[in-house]
């Protein structure tokens, strides 16, 4: 009985935690379709795989939200077009790297401040590379949800976004035609009064919540359950190690599914244990994946394409975090 009722604790504390960056991120996706040019946007970006990539990855600056809330927002850039390695670095890195998170570290690792900004260079790093890699895959749509991949226009072209391209409107969904959009030389989205865009905000808000509130209470209960599964001793017991502390943070993190925007306060909590790097590990990998974050994934990805990144971000953070454990002093 009292597994079960730390369990519940445990779901609704995950679950209060994330819904506002949810919200958030709901919130900032309807804004970028209704009240962003995103033919602007994506003509902004590098053409350059790798620049792009990086460029994605510094929109959370833009875009400040959770590993909860960055899910619809990397939706809709690619529904409108955006480069895969744009999208899939804003992804990665937006949890991390954005200026809430970056004060929050900071106050809880104010007298270690080089956590900071390696916290915030590695997030940068591997999603960059992700990014690129990700890149490679000139059309995007086979690793995307059905639903998802219709959407997309092809290769994703900017100058066929138009045909991927919709909203609300009466409650249903409504694709606009490209060679509607085509014959006028304004978003035809921004050309509507302030009402009715306010309007197709919200519906596309409660469109979006609908979908992916739901998965979120579905990992939310998943991690609340392994928490009480696996017990943190044991966890802790592998962490004395060079090797074994970095990859017992990085399971806590996919475990402990914690929102980036107070996870420093929870590593500083085993900082007087555990090495530099594997609370690095914690930091840089748990915004990425986490069990809680991986129902979101699926709702834009398939399986097999959110396994690799899985793979190349676990890599790459063992890597940079062990250089740090066997370097770092």
């Amino acid at each position: 009985m009292n597994q079960l009722n730390s369990a519940v604790t445990l779901f609704f504390s995950l679950l209060v935690e994330a819904m506002p960056f949810l919200l958030l991120g709901v919130f900032f996706s309807s804004l970028l379709l209704l009240f962003v040019d995103e033919r602007k946007l994506i003509a902004a970006m590098p053409r350059h795989p790798l620049l792009a990539a990086f460029a994605g990855s510094l929109i959370g600056f833009l875009f400040p939200v959770c590993e909860c809330g960055n899910v619809p927002v990397a939706r809709r850039l690619i529904v409108q077009g955006a480069p895969s390695s744009m999208a899939i670095g804003f992804l990665l890195a937006a949890p991390t790297v954005n200026p809430i998170v970056f004060w929050a570290t900071w106050t809880a690792f104010r007298d270690q401040p080089e956590m900071v900004f390696l916290r915030v260079g590695f997030s940068l790093l591997i999603a960059t590379i992700i990014g690129w890699v990700f890149s490679t895959q000139a059309d995007l749509r086979p690793l995307l949800q059905p639903s998802i991949a219709q959407s997309v226009p092809v290769a994703n072209k900017p100058d066929l976004l138009q045909s991927g391209t919709f909203l609300l409107g009466s409650g249903q969904p409504m694709r606009f035609d490209a060679n509607v959009i085509a014959a006028t030389a304004e978003n035809p989205v921004l050309s509507k009064p302030i009402g009715a865009r306010l309007q197709l905000m919200f519906d596309n808000m409660i469109q979006e919540l609908r979908e992916l509130g739901g998965v979120l209470i579905l990992g939310s209960a998943i991690a609340a359950i392994v928490q009480v599964a696996a017990p943190r001793e044991v966890i802790l017991s592998l962490g004395q190690g060079v090797v074994t502390s970095i990859v017992a943070m990085m399971v806590l993190a996919a475990v402990v599914s914690i929102c980036s925007t107070v996870d420093a306060f929870f590593a500083l909590s085993f900082a007087s244990t555990f090495t530099s790097g594997s609370l690095l590990a914690f930091l840089v990998f748990g915004p990425m994946i986490d069990l809680k974050n991986i129902g979101l994934l699926l709702t834009v990805f398939r399986g097999r394409a959110i396994a690799y990144i899985f793979i190349l971000a676990a890599q790459l953070t063992f890597l940079l975090t062990l250089l740090i454990n066997l370097y770092g002093g």
